[in-house]
């Protein structure tokens, strides 16, 4: 997929969310598909195990993941300061001295397996990454963005608590909103 995105035509990284959208689409299509010709108990079973709840937590891999995290973070330390100067594009990195290709393919490759770490803890989230990533300054982002992802999955919680009486999960609000948002930024990109 990555030689895909950014092989010879040099797309960015809004067309490998395309992408990846359309094929989360896909695969999420084919699930519904095998869901409609399975027994309905097993079809309850399956669900469980679709859709993202926090109130489910895998238990069995915390001390795993947090492994895996104090793994990767020595791993991936010093391209965290070159994020800034990735963001300008690849020819301006290149130019000055970043070794993009590299660093791209090291961040992709974390950010698989963090992303699996995730789905594997809680189930998959979409857009929840998009939403409460998008800025500059890295240095300042990365912190943000964890402070934000926890204060809104608490508040999510609470609105599926509270307000909806849990009729829907957090992952389809997370996923509504998450999509609305990317349609904005490809809304907002195009009349650029």
């Amino acid at each position: 997929l990555y030689k895909f995105v950014f092989g010879r035509n040099n797309n960015g990284i809004m067309h490998l969310l395309l992408v990846g959208l359309i094929l989360g689409t896909f695969f999420s299509s084919l699930t519904s598909f095998m869901q409609v010709i399975i027994d309905p108990n097993e079809y309850l079973t399956l669900q469980s195990k679709l859709i993202a709840s926090f109130n489910n937590v895998n238990t069995d891999i915390i001390i795993l993941c947090i492994l895996i995290i104090l793994c990767i973070l020595p791993f991936i330390y010093d391209e965290l300061k070159l994020l800034d100067v990735m963001a300008l594009g690849k020819e301006q990195a290149i130019n000055l001295g970043v070794n993009y290709d590299k660093v791209m393919k090291k961040l992709l490759i974390v950010v698989a397996v963090m992303t699996a770490m995730s789905t594997a803890l809680v189930g998959p989230l979409t857009f929840l990454g998009l939403i409460v990533v998008n800025g500059f300054k890295h240095k300042y982002i990365i912190n943000t963005s964890i402070l934000i992802s926890i204060c809104s999955i608490i508040v999510g919680l609470i609105f599926v608590e509270r307000i909806f009486k849990f009729t829907t999960t957090l992952g389809v609000i997370i996923n509504f909103i998450g999509g609305l948002y990317f349609l904005y930024l490809l809304l907002k990109e195009s009349k650029l």
